[in-house]
């Protein structure tokens, strides 16, 4: 049993002192008894009892029922009612002050125990209630992301104070509303209307997506205003398995773009010090390593002019002198293709790379890049395809290359359509890789010509890239060709060997 402080208010001193030996008995204390309502409310504020046994009809201006309201709202202090009264009408104005229960004159003393032991067992549970919804309502308005709970109807239940800043709307003003109303989401490109993710997802079920991008509206406003927002809704099920409302959780990307933004500016900026850092040390090792053989080449040429000079050159001395310096050319030439091989890197970590998986982990690192140049981006990649021995961040490095020429190819506001397709197939010892795009395309001249290094026919391009491509390619023992698509565009091939004894 429960034992507790108890405040008596009945106005009939012998029920009063006969209630008050019940409670005794029952192992409760009594903190005082009152025969008013208005001195009933002075000892609820000053004793703060845990129980209230408060008889309706009493003495003075103040009723009990008024003055269970007035303990209920300062203190909330749960009330039992005692009365000889239990007409409708005095039930009805007692259900208001939301009693824990209600005790008919006269009672006996089992009565009042279960009474008592209920109303307590209902407080307790009704104060854990209020403050796990307190630790919920403080945990959802904490969190950084918009919060917005709705019924099963769709209509708003709450919002957090990110989901009030986002939307425009106040928590009173959305209550009740359709979510609809409250989040008005478009789509993130053509701006056009789509219906509230909560509807989707009590309509989907288990089928519905986890998330989804779009434009949040401000209150009133109208595309292209608004902020990117991701969302993700579920649905919220009792303990029965029944729909009892849903809860939208969305945050703004802005903040997350431009961080990616900056990043990706960062990686352009790295791998454009890196391509001039790598001529740097390319030129550098040239003059180092070629400087010698040339200077005896030089030297021997001179050496060959003197000789010849005379009036009966020495044919056989001067045949001697041309040998060094031919000696010495061929010597440069293997220092150059030394350190073309040293530039170009051999395979540093080899194993088997799947060339379909790659192109989607790459195209998945540029998705952001396609999106901002609003490129649809289409893909065949062969399931189940053999994999490719060599090193995988330089076949990586291959195809986000060519990807990144088409993205520039395609840079023209005035085309028609952006499209990017690639697909893979395998055939004979090989993996075939097409990347196509729908770009400017490139000159019957220019096929070749664009695998020079520094060749580019882009204004601010080094014409570094697709001669490393193909420099990768060429390592790994394929070949890689370009061709003018049909009607436009442009069309990039690659093929690499296979093996049965892969994975």
């Amino acid at each position: 049993m429960i034992a507790a402080r108890i405040l008596i208010v009945e106005d009939d001193r012998i029920v009063a002192r006969d209630i008050q030996h019940q409670l005794s008995r029952m192992g409760h204390v009594v903190v005082g008894m009152s025969a008013s309502g208005e001195e009933a409310v002075r000892r609820a504020g000053s004793h703060q009892p845990d129980l209230v046994l408060m008889d309706i009809r009493l003495e003075g201006e103040m009723d009990g029922i008024e003055a269970a309201r007035r303990i209920r709202d300062a203190q909330r202090i749960p009330v039992v009612f005692l009365t000889a009264y239990a007409n409708d009408e005095v039930v009805q104005r007692a259900s208001l002050t939301e009693p824990f229960g209600y005790l008919l004159k006269p009672f006996e003393e089992p009565q009042m125990r279960t009474v008592i032991q209920m109303a307590l067992y209902k407080h307790a549970s009704d104060a854990k209630l209020r403050m796990s919804e307190r630790r919920y309502a403080a945990t959802l308005a904490s969190i950084r992301d918009g919060v917005i709970l709705c019924d099963p109807q769709g209509r708003v239940d709450f919002m957090n104070r990110v989901a009030e800043t986002m939307t425009g709307w106040t928590a009173a003003e959305a209550a009740g509303q359709p979510l609809a109303s409250v989040f008005v989401a478009v789509d993130e490109e053509t701006h056009e209307p789509l219906e509230d993710f909560s509807a989707v997802v009590l309509r989907s079920g288990a089928f519905a997506p986890p998330e989804r991008l779009s434009r949040l509206l401000p209150r009133g406003g109208a595309a292209p205003a608004g902020i990117v927002v991701e969302e993700r809704c579920s649905a919220i099920i009792d303990d029965r398995g029944e729909l009892v409302g849903s809860i939208l959780v969305f945050s703004d990307l802005t903040q997350r773009r431009q961080i990616a933004e900056a990043l990706r500016k960062a990686q352009a900026d790295l791998a454009h010090i890196g391509r001039l850092t790598m001529m740097g040390e390319l030129a550098a090792a040239v003059a180092h390593e070629v400087n010698q053989p040339l200077m005896a080449i030089i030297t021997n040429a001179g050496t060959c002019l003197q000789h010849l000079s005379q009036p009966h050159p020495d044919l056989a001395k001067t045949r001697v002198v041309v040998e060094r310096i031919v000696r010495d050319a061929q010597r440069a030439g293997d220092v150059v293709r030394s350190i073309h091989a040293l530039a170009r890197r051999t395979p540093a970590d080899p194993g088997w790379v799947d060339m379909s998986a790659l192109i989607a982990d790459t195209l998945a690192l540029v998705r952001a890049e396609l999106r901002r140049a609003r490129i649809m981006v289409e893909t065949d990649l062969q399931a189940g395809s053999p994999w490719v021995h060599g090193d995988r961040v330089q076949l990586q490095q291959l195809v986000l290359n060519l990807v990144m020429n088409a993205v520039e190819a395609m840079a023209d506001p005035d085309l028609p359509e952006r499209r990017l397709r690639i697909v893979t197939a395998s055939e004979d010892g090989w993996i075939r890789v097409r990347v196509e795009d729908s770009g400017t395309g490139i000159a019957d001249a220019d096929v070749d010509a664009i695998f020079r290094a520094l060749y580019t026919t882009k204004p601010d391009g080094l014409g570094m890239g697709l001669s490393i491509s193909r420099s990768i390619v060429e390592l790994h023992g394929g070949r890689l060709t370009a061709t003018p698509g049909t009607p436009c565009g442009s069309v990039f091939d690659f093929v690499l060997p296979v093996s049965s004894g892969g994975v």
